[in-house]
């Protein structure tokens, strides 16, 4: 018969015996005539079959008869892309050295993005051992194809709630503050504690706006935090800007009127300091769906201040609450000194200090008063605390 006869998908006998990894009949169809440069329907080589199987055997048989790891499919993918997203590590191991980087700029993507979407750790780190960069960014055509338009290899770590991919990404100096919707904001909305600590502790942007779409006056981040006393905590022990929770334009509760502020940030390498003002805290916690939790959330945000400046009406909303009274309380008496000093060492140290636990370590202070300055009696995560 013929050895280069197609299928309804353009697959020859070649292609066949690639993907299932049978080395030994794709031998046998080579020595017969077939074509190792055949093409199926939706342009996959036979190299990219066999990458897709996985057998390194295929893989070197098919090089050594001229197969060419640069022959893109119909898609822009390359061989390569397809075993580092089926988590093919001896397979990869042949086609990194046969892929040329003109290729895969071509194609819009890098293999250590199909690494990271397979969620495969030991290909992204043999990609990352052989050069490939964590911070290369998708296509726009690609990125454009996505919902939240993402462009880096973190996103999908994150956006995988892949902890070990996110570690490993970020060790090798991944950028977490690429994306339109930051990688922080993806990690706190799914609830996962360990990657929000992962990626505030490499420099992300606990200030972070959705870039793409904002309608709060606050950084984006706690909206997602507010039933969840852990995650909160983590945000603010890392610097959130709760001030800006209590920046609007209604009168505060003796009758004085709030100027709108801009807020002052240390902008950060990589950090947007773009920001759409429009829908303050006090607005955003007193709908009635999210009003339950407002005397809850703050009173933790209390911890994190000198001076609260509460509106008339957050106070309105408030003086239905439990905690108003301890909130109440606190309010009227004057703040402790220990608490008003480490609010001014944190803003003196700066995000980046604080965020980086290694330069605190070296930071010439006894072990108490820099957890103290770190809020590590709040540390719930720390804590192994979990709340109902």
């Amino acid at each position: 018969g013929n050895v280069n006869l197609k299928d309804g998908y353009g697959v020859t006998p070649l292609g066949v015996a690639a993907e299932y990894g049978h080395c030994d009949v794709l031998e046998h169809l080579i020595h017969k005539g077939g074509d190792v440069q055949a093409l199926a329907d939706d342009g996959a080589s036979i190299l990219f079959e066999a990458a897709g199987g996985g057998n390194p055997d295929c893989i070197a048989l098919l090089l050594e008869y001229g197969g060419s790891g640069n022959v893109p499919n119909k898609a822009g993918l390359l061989p390569i892309h397809k075993a580092a997203y089926e988590g093919h590590y001896l397979a990869l191991k042949y086609l990194i050295p046969v892929t040329s980087q003109t290729a895969i700029q071509k194609s819009g993507l890098s293999p250590v993005h199909s690494a990271a979407d397979g969620q495969n750790s030991q290909c992204l780190e043999l990609l990352i051992e052989n050069g490939f960069d964590v911070n290369t960014l998708l296509a726009e055509h690609i990125s454009n194809s996505y919902d939240d338009e993402r462009k880096t290899t973190l996103y999908f770590a994150v956006s995988n709630n892949d902890i070990l991919c996110t570690e490993i990404l970020l060790k090798a100096g991944a950028n977490p503050n690429k994306d339109p919707l930051n990688c922080l904001l993806v990690a706190v909305r799914a609830g996962n504690h360990e990657i929000v600590r992962l990626l505030l502790s490499y420099g992300a942007n606990v200030n972070c706006y959705f870039m793409l779409v904002n309608d709060t006056h606050f950084p984006s981040a706690i909206q997602y935090a507010l039933n969840d006393e852990v995650m909160l905590r983590l945000l603010l022990n890392h610097g959130y800007n709760v001030e800006m929770c209590f920046d609007c334009m209604h009168q505060d509760i003796f009758g004085n009127s709030f100027v709108w502020s801009t807020p002052e940030e240390e902008i950060l390498p990589g950090w947007t300091s773009s920001v759409i003002k429009d829908n303050p805290f006090c607005d955003f916690i007193a709908v009635p769906w999210l009003k339950h939790l407002a005397g809850k959330v703050v009173r933790v945000f209390i911890d994190y201040m000198d001076y609260v400046p509460l509106c008339t009406k957050i106070k309105f909303v408030l003086e239905t609450q439990k905690e108003w009274t301890e909130i109440r309380q606190i309010l009227d008496n004057p703040r402790p000194l220990k608490h008003l000093c480490r609010l001014k060492i944190r803003k003196l140290l700066g995000l980046r200090r604080l965020q980086k636990l290694s330069s605190m370590k070296k930071f010439p202070l006894p072990p108490v008063l820099k957890n103290y300055i770190l809020y590590k009696e709040y540390d719930l995560y720390g804590k192994g605390i979990h709340l109902e």
